[in-house]
């Protein structure tokens, strides 16, 4: 093979094989199952529900437009019939789908990403007071220690600059 198509057969192999590609793919069959789950629904008891007042399908219900609605000897329909029945029963299947989604899949998912948003924000906020309340300490210390310089004075062998990073400490003589 050429480098060409072996290029384009690596950029391919590569397109498969990223997550959301294969993501995708499983989203599709689960939807295609769900799908099927949620039309029995429909068509099993939704619709005997809503037949119960009428015909047994939701795709019984029409409506002639124009002359008498009917079928010819030859198996023609006659005048202009509005299938109403059948546009019913397709918002029912996906208000019944796009609730079963939102209640079961999106609602806990958002709660569950804002439950996990929560412990982030704490674990930060737990952190930067640790950073903070270390910082605070290290500035304690150092306070301190300029203190016991400045109030050791000339008596502790060392009559010459009490400043920081003069006199008695490290680097100097290795002891506090």
């Amino acid at each position: 093979m050429s480098k060409q198509k072996e290029s384009v057969l690596a950029g391919f192999k590569a397109f498969l094989m990223r997550g959301n590609v294969i993501d995708l793919a499983v989203a599709v069959v689960i939807g295609a199952a769900f799908t099927n789950i949620v039309n029995s629904v429909v068509k099993g008891i939704i619709g005997p529900l809503v037949g119960a007042v009428g015909t047994k399908s939701l795709d019984g219900y029409s409506s002639c437009l124009k002359g008498t609605c009917g079928v010819t000897a030859k198996g023609e329909p006659t005048g202009v019939n509005i299938l109403w029945g059948s546009v019913l029963n397709a918002t029912l299947t996906f208000v019944i789908t796009a609730a079963v989604v939102y209640f079961l899949m999106v609602l806990p998912m958002a709660k569950y990403l804002a439950r996990q948003e929560q412990r982030r924000k704490a674990r930060e906020g737990v952190q930067e007071t640790m950073e903070i309340t270390e910082l605070e300490v290290l500035k304690e210390i150092r306070d301190t220690l300029i203190a016991q310089r400045v109030h050791a004075g000339p008596a502790n062998g060392h009559g010459h600059g009490q400043g920081y990073g003069q006199g008695q400490g490290p680097g100097r003589d290795g002891a506090f």
